[in-house]
Formats: C-alpha cells, structure tokens, sequence
C-alpha cells in the first residue's frame, strides 16, 4: 500500500462537520473507547517525583475536561481552549485580565448576566464599562479612552439579534493595541468563527447550543494566541473557576452533534420568523435572516447561517405573559440553544437584572418574547403558538 493511501488527515485538514466527530481524543488511546473516559479524580499520583505527571491536580487540569479544551479550541480555530462551570463564570474569568482604572466598550444590548457582572461587581473593582451601539462603527470609535483596554461583543446580541460587524470593530480595536473578546454563543463555531475575523477571545455559555440538551452547566473560552492563553490559563487555575469531569463528558457527547441540530433548528426558525412576520398583532420581529433585518449584509459575510433564536413584540407585556401562560409545546425558561424549543420572557427572565428604563432603550420591550427553536416538527410549533397568540388577542 503506498503511504498516501495510509495518510490520515490531520483535525485542522477536515470538513467542520467531520471535526464535530473526529477532534483527536474521539477514541481512548488505551483502551480504544468510542468515547473520553470520564476522569473522576480529584488528585493524580507522583510516580516520579522527579518526573510529575502532566496533570496533578483537577483544578489545574483533568484529561476529561482537557479533551474539552482542545475540542472547543479545535472547532473555534485557536491556539487553546478553557472549560469553565458556567458561561458567566467564563466571562467573568475572562474580564480578570483587567484591572482597576481599566476600560471596556461593551455593546449596549448585551446578556443581563453579563450587563450584571459589569455594572455592580466589576463596577466596584474600578473597571469602568461604556455600553454602545455597536451596529454603528462609528459610536465604538468615539467611545475609545486613554484608559481603555478592550472592546467585548455580542453578536447576533441577545435578544434582539442586532449585527455588530466583527471585522470592522477588530481592524480597528488592532490600531489602538485593543483586546477584543466575543460572546458566539448564538452562532456557536459552526456558523461563526471570530477568530478567523481577529478576535482575540472568544467565550461561550456551553450550556446553549452546544451542550444542547438543557442536562449541563458549562462556559468555555478560546484564546487566539499563545499569550492570552497563557493570561486565562494562570486566571482559570487561580480562580478554580472549573467544569468538572462529568460535565465535560456531557458536553462533548452534546457537541457531537452540533451540525445535525442546528442546521434542523435553522430551517424551523426560518419559516417561523416569516410566519411571525406576515401576522399583523406582531409589532416586531428580529432574526437575521428576514430580508428587512438592518444587520442581515453584515451578518452574512462574517456567519454561514441565521442561527436558531427569534425574538418578537406581541405589543405589551400583559399580553406577552398571556401567551407564556397559552402555550403548550414550548417549555417557558430561562436558556435557549435546546433540543426542545425555549420560549423566554427577557423582562423577567435573563434581563431582568437591567433597569426598565435601560432595558427599553436598548429596544427590549415589555412585549418581547425569545423563541429558541428546537426539534421539533416546526409546523407543530407554529400551530401552537397560533393558538396562543389568538387566545390572547
């Protein structure tokens, strides 16, 4: 047999699809497990003491949640990745490299979690937040300060699905010795890859899309250099801000079919969004792929698909909680990115950490709904929510 015909492609050569299922540590190397044994150990024994062991300690690292790291850091495009107990934890990881007397632009409709973390914890670290409107490249430019140290985006944002033009924003935060972070939970890496458009850290709640099936707790973040890998690996082992053994496992076992679900999700939320449009007691309907969306040319040269999450105005929030309470397919949470639809209130849900009066500058209405689409037949959810909507007219 020649050796071409033995050459096995490296992870970095295949197909994004095929990455989702061969990342390197798919099968175990002594035993030939289908899949990564799950490391329930808290310590590691010295058989050398001269010779330690790569791992020691879980805090400081576990080969369960190492093959995590280096699936997520695989699928994203970076240099090394970090599993963290929940998406906030890895935000918040993530805003330690900052200290105080630093500042940060930030998009002004960003995650309630995370509109918390800045405003009333960090907030008394003295590090100084500026929320901006980031669909408009000029606000983040004239936001910039002699102390400022970053540039954190969130894009589609949440719940409002507005576009923030990743490219733009990164060529520019480089001038200025910038760092640029990007919350991709929406997309996940198999729509986006902020990396390849110059971002620096990229962080997610694995909890969404990528874990899957609302059964895991989990944060990720990918770094874009051997530095900033350096930065978040001395953070996370400090902070011990890690997912455990069995956590990891799941999302892996989760991420394994990211392409089937979401791609299923996309097509649903597509027909679903124009269905929402053509009703006429819908006041407004946001997903970038609607041919009206003010994002949606920017959206399409940085992301290969529209994503699985569409937010709407039933004009009021009576009539809002109405529905929620009308519903019977979709389950009524907090989350998204589930093989069951999600259908959220982001005023009482994971934006009700912001002030009302901000909230509603930020176009984050009393009214609005999050739909995240999951699995289900979408025709099924579309008579739901028809039956919902006329019982509360």
């Amino acid at each position: 047999m020649s050796e071409s015909s033995n050459h096995k492609p490296s992870t970095s050569e295949l197909k994004f699809d095929t990455k989702l299922l061969h990342f390197g540590d798919e099968i175990d190397k002594t035993t030939g497990a289908s899949s990564v044994p799950i490391y329930q150990a808290s310590t590691f024994h010295h058989f050398d003491i001269f010779n330690p062991p790569q791992h020691d300690y879980s805090r400081s690292g576990n080969p369960t949640r190492q093959a995590l790291e280096d699936y997520i850091a695989l699928l994203e495009g970076g240099v090394r990745g970090f599993a963290y107990s929940s998406g906030m934890s890895a935000i918040s990881s993530v805003f330690m490299m900052f200290s105080a007397g630093d500042h940060i632009i930030v998009t002004e409709d960003v995650y309630g979690g995370t509109y918390r973390l800045l405003t009333t914890i960090l907030s008394r670290m003295q590090i100084e937040t500026t929320f901006v409107d980031m669909t408009d490249i000029e606000q983040v430019k004239a936001a910039i300060k002699p102390n400022t140290k970053a540039v954190y985006m969130e894009t589609p944002s949440n719940p409002t699905l507005k576009i923030t033009d990743i490219a733009a924003v990164t060529s520019w935060s480089k001038e200025h010795n910038l760092i640029t972070i990007l919350d991709n939970t929406f997309m996940t890496p198999y729509y986006q890859r902020p990396i390849e458009l110059g971002v620096d850290i990229v962080v997610h709640s694995a909890t969404k899309f990528l874990g899957g099936h609302s059964d895991v707790l989990a944060g990720l973040a990918v770094a874009r250099t051997d530095e900033l890998g350096r930065q978040l690996k001395q953070l996370q082992n400090g902070l011990g801000t890690v997912l455990g053994a069995q956590e990891s496992w799941l999302l892996m076992r989760g991420m394994k079919t990211l392409g089937a679900r979401m791609a299923h999700s996309e097509q649903s939320t597509a027909k679903l969004a124009a269905w929402l449009k053509g009703r006429q007691d819908i006041t407004a309907v946001y997903y970038p792929g609607l041919e009206d969306h003010p994002g949606r040319e920017a959206h399409e040269r940085q992301s290969t698909g529209y994503g699985a999450v569409v937010s709407f105005d039933v004009g009021s929030g009576d009539r809002a909680k109405a529905v929620l309470n009308q519903v019977k397919l979709p389950i009524v949470a907090v989350s998204l990115g589930a093989v069951e639809s999600i259908l959220s209130y982001p005023t009482m849900m994971s934006h009700a950490a912001m002030p009302a009066e901000v909230r509603h500058e930020r176009g984050i209405t009393d009214g609005l709904l999050r739909f995240s689409v999951g699995l289900e037949d979408i025709d099924d959810l579309i008579a739901d929510l028809e039956q919902a909507l006329h019982a509360t007219l």
